[in-house]
């Protein structure tokens, strides 16, 4: 029951917007094959990689706090 403990929602997507790039400069920046940055943006992820996730704060000059949101699952309804 994986819904009894809400999800983590990756925000990649909305910060790339916010910094002014596209998908395909962060690849590159972050040295990162552009289909895996395409996943993190869709929140299409099983499991997050620490060392990708360090790399993208890195380029995006972000805090791990901006780029992930804990969604209990109390709130999962609203979402």
């Amino acid at each position: 029951m994986d819904e009894d403990y809400g999800h983590l929602e990756i925000r990649l997507a909305e910060l790339i917007k916010e910094k002014g790039m596209n998908r395909n400069q962060v690849a590159i920046r972050a040295a990162m094959n552009w289909k895996q940055v395409d996943n993190y943006c869709n929140n299409d992820i099983t499991r997050l990689d620490t060392f990708v996730l360090c790399k993208l704060c890195t380029v995006l000059e972000c805090e791990i706090q901006d780029l992930l949101t804990f969604i209990p699952a109390d709130r999962e309804g609203d979402c």
